[in-house]
Protein backbone atom coordinates (compact mmCIF):
# COMPACT_ATOMS: atom_id res chain seq x y z
CA UNK A 1 0.00 0.00 0.00
CA UNK A 2 1.33 3.23 -1.15
CA UNK A 3 1.89 6.17 1.58
CA UNK A 4 0.44 9.08 -0.13
CA UNK A 5 1.00 11.59 2.68
CA UNK A 6 4.61 10.16 3.30
CA UNK A 7 5.71 10.62 -0.45
CA UNK A 8 3.52 14.31 -0.64
CA UNK A 9 5.58 15.20 2.65
CA UNK A 10 8.94 14.88 0.68
CA UNK A 11 7.63 16.09 -2.33
CA UNK A 12 6.31 19.31 -0.81
CA UNK A 13 9.93 19.54 0.86
CA UNK A 14 11.70 19.89 -2.33
CA UNK A 15 9.32 21.95 -4.01
CA UNK A 16 9.88 24.36 -0.65
CA UNK A 17 13.53 23.89 -1.30
CA UNK A 18 13.32 24.24 -4.91
CA UNK A 19 11.69 27.50 -4.15
CA UNK A 20 14.36 28.89 -1.86
CA UNK A 21 17.13 28.53 -3.76
CA UNK A 22 15.44 30.40 -6.40
CA UNK A 23 14.12 32.79 -4.57
CA UNK A 24 10.95 31.94 -5.51
CA UNK A 25 7.52 32.09 -3.30
CA UNK A 26 6.12 28.50 -2.99
CA UNK A 27 2.69 30.02 -4.52
CA UNK A 28 4.38 30.07 -7.55
CA UNK A 29 4.55 26.72 -8.00
CA UNK A 30 1.76 24.32 -8.74
CA UNK A 31 1.70 20.31 -7.78
CA UNK A 32 0.02 18.99 -10.95
CA UNK A 33 -0.69 15.36 -9.25
CA UNK A 34 -0.45 12.40 -12.90
CA UNK A 35 -3.02 9.82 -11.95
CA UNK A 36 -3.12 8.22 -15.42
CA UNK A 37 -3.74 4.56 -15.34
CA UNK A 38 -4.21 5.33 -11.29
CA UNK A 39 -7.56 3.75 -9.91
CA UNK A 40 -10.27 6.60 -8.41
CA UNK A 41 -9.71 4.91 -4.66
CA UNK A 42 -5.64 6.31 -5.25
CA UNK A 43 -6.87 9.52 -6.49
CA UNK A 44 -9.25 10.37 -3.87
CA UNK A 45 -6.64 9.26 -1.43
CA UNK A 46 -4.35 12.78 -2.99
CA UNK A 47 -7.74 14.51 -2.68
CA UNK A 48 -8.19 14.10 1.07
CA UNK A 49 -4.70 15.39 1.24
CA UNK A 50 -5.53 18.67 -0.04
CA UNK A 51 -4.62 18.45 -3.99
CA UNK A 52 -7.13 19.84 -6.49
CA UNK A 53 -5.11 19.74 -9.72
CA UNK A 54 -4.79 16.53 -11.73
CA UNK A 55 -3.48 15.22 -14.79
CA UNK A 56 -4.17 12.83 -17.00
CA UNK A 57 -3.01 11.56 -20.47
CA UNK A 58 -5.63 9.90 -22.10
CA UNK A 59 -9.10 11.10 -23.17
CA UNK A 60 -11.32 8.59 -21.98
CA UNK A 61 -9.50 7.83 -18.66
CA UNK A 62 -10.28 11.90 -17.87
CA UNK A 63 -13.54 11.53 -18.71
CA UNK A 64 -14.44 8.26 -16.75
CA UNK A 65 -12.53 9.62 -13.73
CA UNK A 66 -14.34 13.33 -14.24
CA UNK A 67 -17.69 11.57 -14.00
CA UNK A 68 -16.63 10.21 -10.72
CA UNK A 69 -14.65 12.58 -8.79
CA UNK A 70 -15.38 15.31 -6.72
CA UNK A 71 -16.61 18.61 -8.69
CA UNK A 72 -13.63 20.77 -7.10
CA UNK A 73 -11.41 19.09 -8.64
CA UNK A 74 -9.21 20.16 -11.43
CA UNK A 75 -8.16 18.43 -14.68
CA UNK A 76 -5.31 18.83 -16.67
CA UNK A 77 -4.94 17.45 -20.14
CA UNK A 78 -1.29 16.57 -20.42
CA UNK A 79 -0.89 13.95 -22.92
CA UNK A 80 -1.18 13.76 -26.88
CA UNK A 81 -5.25 15.14 -27.80
CA UNK A 82 -6.24 14.00 -30.97
CA UNK A 83 -8.80 16.68 -33.13
CA UNK A 84 -11.52 13.76 -32.61
CA UNK A 85 -11.39 13.24 -28.95
CA UNK A 86 -11.34 17.37 -27.78
CA UNK A 87 -15.31 17.51 -28.13
CA UNK A 88 -15.46 15.05 -25.28
CA UNK A 89 -13.36 17.43 -22.76
CA UNK A 90 -14.14 21.00 -24.16
CA UNK A 91 -15.72 22.87 -20.74
CA UNK A 92 -14.11 20.11 -18.07
CA UNK A 93 -10.34 20.28 -17.97
CA UNK A 94 -8.80 23.37 -16.35
CA UNK A 95 -5.92 23.54 -18.81
CA UNK A 96 -4.48 21.82 -22.00
CA UNK A 97 -1.46 21.34 -21.93
CA UNK A 98 -0.17 19.49 -25.14
CA UNK A 99 -0.90 21.64 -28.29
CA UNK A 100 1.47 21.20 -30.88
CA UNK A 101 -0.55 22.14 -33.82
CA UNK A 102 -2.70 24.97 -35.32
CA UNK A 103 -4.78 22.28 -36.99
CA UNK A 104 -5.64 20.93 -33.16
CA UNK A 105 -5.59 24.59 -31.85
CA UNK A 106 -8.49 24.81 -34.55
CA UNK A 107 -10.68 22.16 -33.50
CA UNK A 108 -10.33 23.00 -29.53
CA UNK A 109 -11.46 26.97 -30.52
CA UNK A 110 -14.44 25.16 -32.71
CA UNK A 111 -15.55 23.38 -30.07
CA UNK A 112 -14.90 25.63 -27.43
CA UNK A 113 -17.45 28.31 -29.65
CA UNK A 114 -19.82 25.79 -29.84
CA UNK A 115 -20.03 24.79 -25.99
CA UNK A 116 -19.76 28.98 -25.06
CA UNK A 117 -16.50 28.42 -23.17
CA UNK A 118 -13.57 29.67 -23.34
CA UNK A 119 -10.30 26.88 -23.53
CA UNK A 120 -6.84 27.92 -21.98
CA UNK A 121 -3.99 25.98 -23.44
CA UNK A 122 -0.60 25.58 -23.24
CA UNK A 123 1.87 25.09 -25.89
CA UNK A 124 3.68 21.92 -26.48
CA UNK A 125 7.30 22.32 -27.31
CA UNK A 126 9.85 19.04 -27.89
CA UNK A 127 12.55 21.18 -26.35
CA UNK A 128 15.26 18.07 -26.53
CA UNK A 129 13.98 17.40 -30.45
CA UNK A 130 13.37 13.90 -29.85
CA UNK A 131 11.68 11.86 -32.24
CA UNK A 132 9.55 9.58 -30.14
CA UNK A 133 8.06 12.82 -28.17
CA UNK A 134 5.27 15.24 -29.42
CA UNK A 135 5.57 19.01 -29.25
CA UNK A 136 7.05 21.41 -32.14
CA UNK A 137 10.51 22.66 -32.34
CA UNK A 138 11.89 25.99 -30.55
CA UNK A 139 12.11 27.56 -33.79
CA UNK A 140 8.61 27.26 -34.52
CA UNK A 141 6.95 28.01 -31.44
CA UNK A 142 6.27 32.18 -32.03
CA UNK A 143 4.89 31.41 -35.53
CA UNK A 144 2.20 29.31 -34.05
CA UNK A 145 1.72 31.57 -31.06
CA UNK A 146 0.95 34.20 -33.51
CA UNK A 147 -1.50 31.91 -35.53
CA UNK A 148 -3.40 30.59 -32.47
CA UNK A 149 -3.55 33.74 -30.94
CA UNK A 150 -6.45 35.03 -33.84
CA UNK A 151 -8.64 32.33 -33.07
CA UNK A 152 -11.54 32.60 -30.90
CA UNK A 153 -13.09 31.30 -27.39
CA UNK A 154 -9.64 30.10 -27.23
CA UNK A 155 -5.98 31.54 -24.93
CA UNK A 156 -2.85 30.44 -25.04
CA UNK A 157 -1.69 30.98 -21.31
CA UNK A 158 2.33 29.80 -21.51
CA UNK A 159 4.19 27.08 -22.50
CA UNK A 160 5.04 23.11 -21.62
CA UNK A 161 7.76 20.49 -22.16
CA UNK A 162 8.41 17.12 -21.46
CA UNK A 163 12.39 16.94 -21.34
CA UNK A 164 14.40 13.95 -21.73
CA UNK A 165 14.54 11.19 -19.18
CA UNK A 166 17.65 11.54 -17.23
CA UNK A 167 19.15 9.81 -14.45
CA UNK A 168 20.95 13.35 -13.85
CA UNK A 169 18.11 16.10 -13.34
CA UNK A 170 20.91 18.71 -13.82
CA UNK A 171 21.18 17.52 -17.69
CA UNK A 172 17.97 19.50 -18.36
CA UNK A 173 18.49 22.56 -16.66
CA UNK A 174 19.86 24.22 -20.14
CA UNK A 175 16.42 22.99 -21.51
CA UNK A 176 14.06 24.58 -19.00
CA UNK A 177 16.27 27.63 -18.80
CA UNK A 178 15.75 27.24 -23.01
CA UNK A 179 11.97 27.04 -22.17
CA UNK A 180 11.70 29.95 -19.93
CA UNK A 181 14.07 31.94 -22.12
CA UNK A 182 11.50 31.36 -24.95
CA UNK A 183 8.76 32.55 -23.02
CA UNK A 184 10.25 36.01 -21.97
CA UNK A 185 10.92 36.28 -25.86
CA UNK A 186 7.17 35.60 -27.14
CA UNK A 187 6.04 37.96 -24.12
CA UNK A 188 8.15 40.71 -25.77
CA UNK A 189 6.34 40.26 -29.22
CA UNK A 190 3.11 41.81 -27.10
CA UNK A 191 0.81 39.44 -28.73
CA UNK A 192 -2.65 39.82 -28.29
CA UNK A 193 -4.77 36.79 -25.93
CA UNK A 194 -1.46 35.64 -25.44
CA UNK A 195 0.40 35.40 -21.85
CA UNK A 196 3.53 33.50 -20.53
CA UNK A 197 2.22 33.04 -16.65
CA UNK A 198 2.22 29.50 -16.92
CA UNK A 199 5.44 27.01 -17.60
CA UNK A 200 4.81 23.23 -16.88
CA UNK A 201 8.05 21.62 -17.23
CA UNK A 202 9.02 18.85 -14.55
CA UNK A 203 8.25 15.70 -13.97
CA UNK A 204 9.16 12.97 -10.61
CA UNK A 205 12.77 13.16 -11.78
CA UNK A 206 13.97 16.25 -12.37
CA UNK A 207 10.79 18.95 -10.76
CA UNK A 208 13.09 20.42 -8.59
CA UNK A 209 16.17 22.11 -10.77
CA UNK A 210 12.60 22.77 -13.54
CA UNK A 211 11.21 25.08 -10.35
CA UNK A 212 14.77 26.80 -10.01
CA UNK A 213 14.63 27.14 -13.90
CA UNK A 214 10.87 28.92 -13.51
CA UNK A 215 8.38 26.24 -13.46
CA UNK A 216 5.16 27.09 -12.72
CA UNK A 217 3.02 23.90 -12.62
CA UNK A 218 5.28 20.61 -12.28
CA UNK A 219 3.85 17.37 -13.43
CA UNK A 220 4.25 14.21 -10.59
CA UNK A 221 2.69 11.04 -10.74
CA UNK A 222 5.31 8.12 -9.66
CA UNK A 223 6.86 10.01 -6.70
CA UNK A 224 3.41 10.77 -5.62
CA UNK A 225 1.30 7.83 -6.52
CA UNK A 226 3.98 5.04 -6.86
CA UNK A 227 4.90 2.79 -10.06
CA UNK A 228 2.50 2.87 -13.02
CA UNK A 229 0.72 -0.82 -13.68
CA UNK A 230 0.29 -0.36 -17.11
CA UNK A 231 -0.91 -4.30 -17.15
CA UNK A 232 -4.75 -3.48 -16.04
CA UNK A 233 -4.87 -1.07 -19.47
Amino acid sequence: MEDFKKNLEVIEENICNACKKAGRSRDEVTLIAVSKTKPVEDLQAVYDLNIRDFGENKVQELKDKIEVMPKDMKWHMIGHLQRNKVKYIIGKVELIHSVDSLRLAEEISKQAKKNNVNADILIEVNIGDEESKFGISTDEVIELVKDIAKLENISIKGLMCVAPYVVDSEENRPLFHKIKDLSVDIMSENIDNVSMSILSMGMSNDYQVAIEEGATMVRIGSNLFGKRDYSKN
